[in-house]
């Protein structure tokens, strides 16, 4: 099989056409670039985005049927009450509610909880609500082998990827919520829950080391804009040894680990570079040049270095300066992937998605 140009990006083996991995949920830029109305006709609207701008890859619909506009106003400055919350907009719909934790309500019941004789996490929302009480029902989710069969292998070259989103710091903050996690991860007894945690994702790589895919993507929000959320101490403690371990299982059976996370990775690229990761896509608060300098010898993935504030303000110059400055860290590392790092949602400038999309085209070649 031909090597993908994804695939090769992965692995920092120079593709000659750098290719993109963009978040993208913004159906009016859809409308924009197309001249076909998104709502109306999702399916041909896709199939002529794929037409001019391949690079996004974007899944097509399966049927033409119109999609319901969102109920929010055009400037999403209202929001929708609902039985579960207040819902916001996003992407061609609405959000869910913020409720993270919402079954907890003391530090006593964070303690007093067991995440393995819990097990299925279907009735909590973790993003990952799934049943993880033993690798048998992990593995029938994922359709990979069960304990015991042969793994299946990926065809070389190609980017089949497995993800997943609650890698190791994500259980804590999303079981919890925000501020009962940060009430409680430094207390001794914190370190029983995180031994819990663990059991259940050495579960999912084993699973994932058995899989047909030659990637693992590993999300974890360990930062905000400003750095760390906790301390490197706190860190090292709970969060980068379980990374080396289950990333290690998954590398021992020929896979590649790529680790995702919001804000600036500035703090924490090393250690997680060290632990087994491939490289890095985060957002643009990362100085990505400085981490390609220290990796120059290993050509590093790494993605995320553009701007949607920038796309926003839709200046020609300040957007090619953008694409330059991004194709000038591609130089540095045969692994980059061109990405708007803080994502393209719904309410970005479609002229300047289109400014960047047509420079990317331009230019984006080795």
């Amino acid at each position: 099989m031909k090597c993908t140009d994804k695939y090769l990006a992965y692995m920092g083996l120079a593709p000659q056409r750098i290719p993109h991995w963009e978040h993208w949920s913004c159906p009016d830029a859809e409308t924009y670039l197309t001249g076909i109305d998104y709502y109306q006709h999702p399916k041909l609207c896709r199939e002529k985005l794929r037409e001019l701008y391949p690079q996004l890859n974007l899944s097509i619909p399966e049927t033409d049927e119109p999609k319901q506009r969102p109920n929010l106003d055009l400037k999403g400055e209202s929001s929708i009450a609902h039985e579960d919350g207040r819902h916001v907009r996003w992407g061609d719909g609405e959000s869910g509610p913020w409720d993270w934790g919402n079954q907890f309500n003391t530090p006593e019941d964070v303690f007093a909880f067991s995440p393995l004789e819990h097990g299925d996490f279907t009735d909590i929302p973790v993003v990952e609500s799934h049943d993880f009480s033993d690798e048998e029902t992990i593995a029938k989710r994922y359709g990979a082998p069960l304990p015991g069969e042969p793994a299946q292998q990926a065809p070389e070259g190609s980017d089949a990827m497995v993800g997943f989103y609650n890698t190791m710091f994500m259980w804590p903050l999303l079981t919890f919520g925000w501020e009962l996690f940060m009430e409680t991860c430094l207390d001794p007894r914190f370190e029983r829950i995180m031994d819990e945690f663990a059991e259940i994702n050495r579960r999912v790589f084993r699973v994932f080391s058995r899989m047909p895919v030659n990637f693992v993507l590993c999300h974890d929000d360990i930062v905000i804009t400003r750095g760390p959320v906790c301390s490197p101490e706190w860190m090292r403690q709970y969060i980068f040894p379980r990374y080396e371990e289950f990333w290690g299982i998954v590398k021992a059976a020929g896979k590649e680990v790529l680790f995702m996370s919001d804000g600036c990775m500035d703090a924490f690229a090393d250690d997680v570079i060290a632990c087994g990761a491939r490289g890095i896509i985060s957002e643009p608060y990362t100085d990505y040049k400085a981490i390609a300098r220290r990796y120059e010898d290993e050509n590093l993935f790494l993605a995320g270095e553009g701007d949607n504030l920038i796309l926003n303000r839709n200046d020609p110059q300040e957007i090619e300066a953008m694409g330059r400055s991004m194709l000038e860290t591609a130089q540095m590392t045969d692994g980059y992937v061109m990405c708007i790092g803080n994502h393209i949602p719904w309410n970005v400038n479609p002229e300047g998605i289109k400014r960047y999309l047509d420079l990317s085209t331009e230019l984006a070649h080795r």
